[in-house]
């Protein structure tokens, strides 16, 4: 097997996590995360987040067909998924808890994108 093709695969199963969770925050809302009763105004702002969490993961499936070549559009959203994780990271720092769920989409954030980042930029490079 080739490079692109392992990374496609890769990045095919690791959206698998963005769509799943941002697809049912869309549908749940805040029940996601056992919250049951919230103000509209959080309820609304937790489905948004969660619909920019769901285009992320699409947005990063179309660069699978040519994904040698969509190294902008890759490294756009992968910032913006660091970004989040960053944001994730300095909320757990400043009210010193997470949870399970949470440091695993610290390691997803934080750690599997910056690594499938520098293995695409790696496929992309033999591909010129």
């Amino acid at each position: 097997m080739n490079g692109a093709r392992a990374l496609r695969i890769a990045v095919a199963i690791a959206c698998v996590v963005p769509i799943t969770a941002g697809g049912a925050g869309v549908l749940l809302g805040p029940v996601m995360v056992a919250i049951h009763t919230s103000p509209i105004g959080a309820d609304s702002h937790y489905r948004y987040l969660s619909g920019l969490l769901l285009g992320i993961g699409i947005l990063f499936l179309t660069t699978l067909p040519r994904i040698e070549t969509a190294t902008a559009r890759f490294r756009l959203l992968a910032m913006i998924v660091v970004i989040g994780g960053l944001s994730r990271l300095a909320g757990a720092l400043l009210t010193m808890t997470s949870d399970l769920s949470s440091l695993l989409a610290l390691v997803m954030e934080l750690g599997v994108t910056p690594a499938l980042v520098l293995w695409q930029a790696r496929v992309a490079a033999h591909h010129r």
